[in-house]
């Protein structure tokens, strides 16, 4: 005679046969899977079912140049070797442009916010002008730039540090000045210099606040390389150059090729500092990696 006494073991029996523990790890990761990958994947085929609505019951056959179907863009784009060699090679140089422009940002960005965290009068004498490269009209001044600087990659470099410096400077800053009061006045008991206070407190504590600012910054690389393709059109073409000349030759296809990789370009980037921050804080401060791409 068997008692049930309702507790269960680590290995069941059910009808289908024995439930494991890694049977069920198995299918609460496929759950998980399904959950986090699901949603996405649902409003993608929405938007090319939308997508092929358009090119195919809206649009007339002279006039379907204007939206494309999806399985066109693809062909004309990536699988013609002309074109894809085209394309890489503008991302390319885009993608440098981005990357040089959002490193010399996050320098010049958190030195600031760090000498504005040591006194007040640094503050209100620098984050005006740290507001100031928001308030500006950046493409108003792109041609300014090209006169100033020419039309090379220098001026194109300048265009993202603006756009990418003030989230820099002023999640950096929020960091720095939101360590908690009785954690300054335990360093002051032990008599700590201002070096340490700023390199074993402030910076640790505002390491979540950084990488958000990090990760804005990052997005906005992009948009800053491609804008100032855009306007100064000389020199060696990158995205935005190619997507200005598609555009002139009415060439769809290839625009909306060089805009999805730019749009993948903004997301490996988003996600590339999604990935560090996580990597570095995630373990005891989650919101440090933000939502997944």
């Amino acid at each position: 005679m068997s008692l049930d006494t309702g507790l269960s073991g680590p290995n069941e029996t059910t009808a289908s046969g024995p439930v494991t523990a890694t049977s069920r790890a198995t299918g609460s990761g496929r759950g998980r899977w399904l959950v986090f990958w699901g949603p996405p994947a649902a409003v993608l085929v929405a938007v090319v079912g939308l997508w092929y609505a358009v090119s195919y019951l809206l649009l007339d056959p002279q006039r379907r140049f204007l939206v494309p179907p999806p399985h066109e863009v693809i062909r004309v784009s990536f699988f013609d070797p002309f074109n894809l060699r085209e394309l890489l090679g503008a991302l390319w140089l885009s993608t440098r442009i981005a990357f040089i422009g959002l490193a010399i940002a996050i320098v010049i960005g958190m030195a600031m916010a760090m000498a504005m965290s040591r006194a007040k009068w640094v503050e209100r004498s620098l984050y005006p002008y740290a507001v100031l490269t928001q308030t500006i009209p950046i493409l108003a001044m792109v041609p300014l730039f090209g006169f100033w600087f020419g039309f090379g990659n220098f001026s194109r470099v300048l265009v993202v540090v603006l756009f990418c410096i003030f989230p820099v400077v002023a999640n950096t800053l929020f960091g720095l000045q939101s360590v908690q009061q009785e954690h300054h006045d335990l360093f002051t008991l032990h008599g700590a210099s201002r070096l340490t206070r700023l390199w074993k407190l402030q910076l640790p504590a505002a390491l979540p606040a950084i990488f958000t600012g990090l990760r804005i910054a990052a997005g906005l690389a992009v948009i800053g390389a491609i804008v100032g393709d855009t306007f100064f059109k000389q020199g060696e073409p990158g995205i935005g150059i190619l997507i200005d000349r598609y555009q002139s030759r009415l060439q769809s296809e290839q625009m909306v090729g060089a805009i999805i990789l730019s749009s993948l370009l903004g997301i490996v980037v988003f996600w590339l500092f999604g990935f560090v921050a996580r990597r570095a804080v995630g373990g005891w401060h989650e919101s440090a990696g933000g939502q997944d791409v």
